[in-house]
């Protein structure tokens, strides 16, 4: 792979990891345009190294203060855990079928405006100001494990549901956020176990990957944050809405 396809393929990955526009339907789409082939697993847990520094350079304070807290914060921990258990059931029960998916733009078009529909719906949410429960996690777990599918967002789908649960958005993209700690962590660490081909992988590109879709996480982090903050969430879904027709009609 050389350095463009991993600066290209970074910068998506960082960039669409957090905006709710669905990270591996972008590289679905971006590898089908681009004529490009990634060695699947090994970069993929480079990007994800790069996108959980990401979270955890955001999130510092919070994370901190949890676990300095934690007496206080042990109920959001448990909440988080809770929402984690319908990704990892998903993810491990139906790994071989879902993998079928990425090979499908079309595919990859409805689910883009599958998720568009949420997005513009969950914008125009009240605030009920909720407090987290058992049944609101599994709710917010159960959206996170849909997203597995190329094409649905993670971050699109768990705010989107938090917001239609009456949470404000501050605290949408709050708890999606740090519920993507253990699943982004998860998968690197099953890429890791199951792929051997990082030992070989010159450092160059191994620095280039992670520092690139860390950068842009970062900036999309920030940037998703503001947008919630002035409650133009729906954007998004006008974006999905659109990308997804495309590849429909056209490709």
């Amino acid at each position: 792979m050389s350095i463009f396809e991993i600066i290209i393929l970074g910068i998506l990955q960082g960039l669409t990891e957090f905006l709710p526009v669905s990270s591996s339907g972008h590289l679905v789409i971006a590898q089908y345009i681009l004529d490009m082939e990634y060695s699947g697993n090994t970069i993929e847990i480079l990007f994800h190294i790069g996108t959980l520094g990401s979270v955890l350079f955001i999130f510092f304070d919070d994370i901190k203060n949890i676990f300095i807290s934690y007496d206080k914060n042990a109920k959001l921990l448990f909440y988080i855990f809770i929402a984690s258990l319908p990704g990892v059931v998903v993810g491990l029960t139906f790994k071989s079928q879902i993998e079928l998916y990425f090979d499908n733009l079309i595919y990859v078009g409805f689910s883009l405006c599958f998720t568009a529909l949420f997005l513009v719906i969950s914008s125009k949410t009240k605030i009920k100001h909720s407090k987290h429960t058992i049944l609101s996690s599994i709710v917010i777990g159960s959206a996170q494990a849909v997203a597995i599918l190329p094409g649905i967002s993670r971050s699109g789908m768990t705010i989107s549901f938090a917001l239609l649960l009456g949470f404000s958005p501050k605290e949408s993209a709050r708890f999606s956020f740090l519920l993507s700690i253990p699943i982004i962590t998860g998968a690197g660490l099953v890429g890791l176990i199951s792929n051997n081909s990082l030992k070989i992988f010159p450092t160059e590109l191994v620095v280039l990957a992670v520092f690139t879709s860390f950068l842009t996480g970062v900036v999309a982090l920030k940037f998703l944050l503001r947008i919630l903050e002035y409650g133009k969430f729906y954007i998004f879904g006008i974006y999905c809405l659109f990308i997804g027709l495309v590849i429909i009609i056209i490709l």
